[in-house]
């Protein structure tokens, strides 16, 4: 098997169709950012300068072995690297492997290793690095538990050849070894003892282009030049700041006055976009989000005794209104996705699985007959909304559903809380009914949609796993089988008739795929270039 096959061919066309459709985003935007990115290209790069970067929230750890946080996945890249990099279409790139072959079978990945890679304290960056990295992948990191669950030994025949012997394929794998994604880490400090407390996930030593310097809590963290990086005469940035600026007013600001440099992933209300990108010194990029299409769901927590049914779930579906929600809440930024695969991956996506209509009288129609009435005061029941609170727009959108149930008759009640309660709240103590949520579905349903659908990974206290509780054997079988099937055609046969079964079923019910922007300073170059964006090392990026 080629090491560049690539069921991702078609995304380029459903980004190019979602950019268009994105209010805000005229054809004189885009033309404006394709003459950005000729200046760009145009541009000599040069050293020196200080950049800063916007990391919302302020992580935990620096580094993400063991996490899919998306702080620090943002982080850990420009310190820790991967065996690979993606361009936009999704296609491998080297980052740490100069080459890669997958035999035909797709039970063997042979990676060449690059030579002369050094860490940040000196030590040799060999083929033991890998194997220890993929164990604390297949161990802790709540992703990687799944995409590395068939390899069972990593083969070391040389000092910079490692080989990956697989159980089962895994056809996804391939795609799955970002920086962002699955981070290498050195061996010789998390080859023993306790990974999740080691110093060093808080004082990194990587062999990415720049190196840990000091990390102010509660403001902002500082990384300096690496001046042994293996791509030089990269980096070329002198200094690189990450600011925690958690108000999203206050990052608008920061963008204004110059503060900031860079901010990714809608960093402030969407309302501010157009003003800021008409300033002189501001300029937008809609590259950089191909490998993690963020899909925004509303989840069921099907324990509740009113949510167990399928006709209130239904009716619930048939409330909502999703070009209402598309607008009102994301102002356009973004697309319809009624379906748990996003229509980004195009070749996963089925158009015609299952989706309510808008539809009230319809809705209460499924109330009356699930015997839910409604009472004297014009309700039928209680439920409580929950929203991620990552993103302050989710705030709205659950002031949306709140008001849309209203209207058939269900009473909710909106509750707030910083991000860690929330997460203890959903995913450890399960007290919640309807969570208005965002997942990634990642760059390929296996390891982004399964984890949320699949009953064996109904996992208290594991963040962003199966929160509704959801178990369907017939949805497993096909999950599962899907996870292992190495012909495309068979695989993409698998999946749509998953998005079929849980159409029918509504475990959740899929609103629309985010449409994400990064603001810069039009003096920084080169800082988007690869499908992961702001998420990669940012080793080309320069100022002028």
């Amino acid at each position: 098997m080629s090491h560049r096959g690539g069921f991702h061919s078609g995304r380029r066309n459903a980004l190019i169709g979602l950019a268009g459709g994105a209010a805000g985003l005229t054809l004189g935007t885009f033309g404006s950012l394709a003459r950005a990115a000729a200046q760009s290209s145009a541009v000599a790069p040069r050293h020196g300068g200080r950049l800063t970067l916007l990391v919302n929230p302020e992580p935990n750890v620096l580094i993400n072995f063991a996490t899919t946080a998306g702080a620090e996945q943002k982080i850990s890249p420009k310190v820790t690297e991967g065996l690979l990099s993606y361009d936009f279409n999704v296609q491998p790139r080297a980052q740490l492997a100069t080459a890669w072959s997958i035999s035909a079978d797709g039970l063997q990945y042979t990676f060449r290793l690059r030579e002369g890679v050094r860490w940040h304290d000196g030590q040799p960056f060999t083929s033991k690095d890998v194997v220890v990295s993929i164990g604390l992948l297949k161990q802790y990191h709540s992703r990687g538990r799944s995409t590395f669950a068939n390899v069972s030994e990593v083969r070391t025949p040389d000092t910079h050849t490692a080989v990956l012997k697989l159980s089962k394929p895994a056809p996804y794998l391939i795609y799955a070894l970002a920086a962002s994604e699955s981070p290498i880490v050195p061996a010789h400090l998390y080859g023993s003892g306790d990974p999740l407390n080691n110093p060093h996930n808080i004082d990194p030593i990587g062999t990415g282009p720049y190196r840990f310097k000091s990390w102010e809590r509660g403001s902002h963290a500082v990384f300096v030049r690496n001046p042994d990086y293996w791509d030089a005469p990269k980096p070329y940035v002198d200094e690189l700041v990450v600011r925690f600026i958690g108000d999203a007013a206050a990052r608008a600001v920061a963008l204004e006055t110059g503060e900031l440099d860079l901010a990714g992933e809608n960093p402030v209300p969407l309302v501010d976009i157009q003003r800021l990108q008409a300033l002189p010194h501001l300029a937008l990029e809609t590259r950089g989000y191909s490998y993690d299409a963020a899909q925004t769901q509303l989840q069921f927590n099907l324990d509740n005794r009113y949510l167990s049914q399928l006709k209130v779930r239904q009716a619930i579906a048939h409330s909502i209104d999703r070009q209402a929600i598309l607008q009102s809440v994301w102002y356009g930024y973004g697309i319809v996705a009624p379906s748990p695969i996003s229509p980004l991956l195009t070749q996963f996506y089925d158009p015609h699985a299952p989706a309510a209509p808008f539809d009230l009288a319809q809705a209460g129609r499924l109330l009356d007959e699930a015997g839910l009435p409604r009472q004297s005061n014009g309700f039928r029941f209680p439920l409580t909304i929950d929203y991620n609170p990552y993103d302050p727009t989710f705030a709205r959108l659950a002031e949306y559903l709140r008001q849309t149930l209203r209207r058939v008759g269900i009473e909710s009640t909106v509750r707030s809380q910083d991000f860690g309660a929330y997460v203890k709240r959903i995913y450890t103590d399960r007290d919640f009914a309807l969570d208005a949520n965002f997942l990634g579905n990642t760059f390929d349903p296996t390891v982004g949609v399964q984890r949320l659908y699949w009953s064996r990974n109904f996992r208290k206290g594991v963040p962003f796993s199966n929160a509704a509780h959801y178990d369907n054997p017939e949805v497993d079988r096909l999950l599962e089988a899907a996870a292992v099937e190495n012909d495309p055609a068979t695989r993409v046969k698998y999946f749509r008739q998953f998005q079929q079964v849980v159409g029918r079923d509504l475990p959740i019910i899929d609103l629309v795929t985010l449409k994400q922007v990064t603001l810069y300073n039009r003096r920084v170059h080169n800082h988007t270039v690869t499908a992961d964006g702001l998420d990669g090392n940012l080793a080309d990026v320069f100022i002028a």
